[in-house]
C-alpha cells in the first residue's frame, strides 16, 4: 500500500473544513479555439485558503478528465468523503492553506455545475447535448484567466495539475506567460500517444454503441446510456491502474462461484465486481457527451503543434519555473512523457526540477498519498511560498 498520510475528518487540524462550491457567471461571449462563441456561461469553483493583502499567493488547481472544483475539504459536517485531492491540499499538506489561496474549478463542458452539454442552451431552451461548442485546452485555460481576473488574482504563484490538468498547467504557462511563476506538471504529457488515443476511442464508441445514447439526444428523451458510459469508464479504470495495483487488491479471488468439479455456480472474480461497480458509479455521476468532449479535447492537446512541432520553441515563451513529477509504473503517461517535457524545458533554456518517483500504483498514483512524492511536493511549494511577499 501507498506510504500513508494523515486520513482526515472534517474536525480535522489538516482538512480546510466544510467548504462551499461558488459560481460566478460571465455574460461576456467568449470565443472558442473550433470558431464558435459562447455567449452565456457559468463555472463552478472552490476555494481554500487566504488570499493575502497583494494577492500573491493564489494557486489554481487544473483538474483531469473525471474531475471537478471539489478537490478539498467536505460539503456537509455529515460528509465522509472528502475532495479527490484532499491528501495533497490544507492546513500542513503539500499545498498548504496557511500559505496559499487555493483555487479549483470545474471546466466548461464539465457535468457539476459549470456549463456543459447538460446544461439548457438558452437558444433552444433544451440541452446543449452534442451541439454544445467542441473545446480545446486552450479554451479552459481561457475562461480560467476570465476566472482569475474575476477574482482579482493577477499572476498565479502555481498552476498546478496531474494529467489532462497537467497539460492544462502547461498551456497556462504559454498562454499567458506573464501569469505564472511556477508550473507543476504530474504524471502528463507534451501530446497523448497513438495508444492513448485508441484507448480514449473504443471508449468512445463504447459509449455512442448504446442503444440509449440516442445520437447524443438521451436527456430530451428522458434515459441516459448509462451501459455504455459504465463500459468506458471500466475500460480508462484499467488504464490508469498498474498490474501489480490490481494483483494486489483482488488478486483472482472469487465474489461467488467455485471451480470445484460439478459446480454449477458461475464465477465471479472480485475484480469483475469492483469492475462493475466503478462503472455504474460513474453512469450516475457523470454525462455522457461531457465525458466524449473532454476525451477529444485530451485527444487533440498538442503543446507543440503550433511551434513547428517543436516543443524547445514552445516552451521559449514561458517566464514559468517547473517542477515535472512521474511515477515508475504510469504506462498511461508513462515517465518517459515526462523526460520529453522536462528535455524541452532544458532545451529552452528553463529552470526545471524533475522526480520520478517509485510507486507501484500506476497512473491513479499521483492522486494517493505517498511519503516521497509528498516531500518533493512540499519541498518545492515551499520554495514557491517564500516568493508570494
Amino acid at each position: 500500500m501507498p506510504n500513508s498520510l494523515p486520513t482526515d475528518s472534517v474536525g480535522s487540524l489538516q482538512s480546510v473544513g466544510v467548504v462551499t462550491p461558488q459560481i460566478i457567471h460571465f455574460s461576456e461571449p467568449l470565443l472558442l479555439a473550433c470558431g464558435r462563441t459562447l455567449s452565456d456561461y457559468q463555472i463552478v469553483y472552490e476555494t481554500y485558503g487566504t488570499l493575502n493583502a497583494n494577492k500573491s499567493n493564489a494557486v489554481l488547481i487544473c483538474h483531469a478528465l473525471s474531475g471537478h472544483h471539489h478537490a478539498a475539504g467536505f460539503h456537509s459536517m455529515g460528509d465522509k468523503r472528502p475532495g479527490w485531492w484532499d491528501a495533497y491540499i490544507g492546513p500542513g499538506k503539500p499545498i498548504d492553506t496557511n500559505k496559499f489561496f487555493v483555487v479549483s474549478l470545474n471546466n466548461l463542458g464539465g457535468c457539476h455545475g459549470s456549463t456543459g452539454p447538460a446544461s439548457i442552451n438558452p437558444e433552444t431552451n433544451k440541452p446543449w447535448g452534442p451541439d454544445f461548442p467542441k473545446l480545446r485546452v486552450r479554451d479552459w485555460v481561457a475562461s480560467q484567466a476570465l476566472l482569475a481576473d474575476a477574482l482579482g488574482i493577477e499572476v498565479w504563484a502555481a498552476v498546478i495539475g496531474g494529467s489532462l490538468g497537467g497539460m492544462q498547467a502547461m498551456r497556462w504557462a504559454l498562454q499567458y506567460p506573464e501569469r505564472v511563476r511556477h508550473c507543476v506538471v504530474i504524471a502528463s504529457a507534451l501530446k497523448l500517444s497513438a495508444q492513448n488515443i485508441a484507448f480514449n476511442e473504443t471508449a468512445r464508441q463504447a459509449i455512442v454503441s448504446d442503444p440509449n445514447f440516442c445520437d447524443g439526444r438521451y436527456l430530451e428523451q428522458n434515459t441516459l446510456p448509462r451501459e455504455g458510459l459504465a463500459v468506458a469508464r471500466m475500460i480508462g479504470h484499467i488504464t490508469y491502474l498498474s498490474d501489480f495495483a490490481m494483483g494486489e487488491k483482488f488478486g483472482r479471488d472469487l465474489r461467488k462461484g467455485s471451480f470445484d468439479i460439478g459446480s454449477d455456480a458461475p464465477v465471479e472474480f472480485q475484480i469483475e465486481s469492483y469492475l462493475r461497480h466503478q462503472g455504474d458509479s460513474f453512469a450516475n455521476s457523470f454525462d455522457a457527451n461531457s465525458y466524449l468532449l473532454i476525451t477529444k479535447a485530451l485527444d487533440y492537446f498538442d503543446l507543440a503543434r503550433d511551434y513547428n512541432d517543436d516543443p524547445v520553441a514552445a516552451f521559449k515563451l514561458t517566464k514559468a519555473k517547473f517542477l515535472v513529477i512521474s511515477f515508475s509504473t504510469d504506462w498511461r503517461f508513462a515517465p518517459e512523457r515526462s523526460h520529453e517535457i522536462v528535455n524541452a524545458l532544458i532545451g529552452a533554456n528553463k529552470a526545471v526540477s524533475y522526480a520520478e518517483i517509485e510507486s507501484q500504483f500506476g497512473h491513479d498514483a499521483f492522486l494517493l498519498p505517498d511519503e516521497r512524492y509528498q516531500q518533493v511536493f512540499t519541498r518545492y511549494l515551499n520554495g514557491v511560498s517564500q516568493s508570494c511577499v
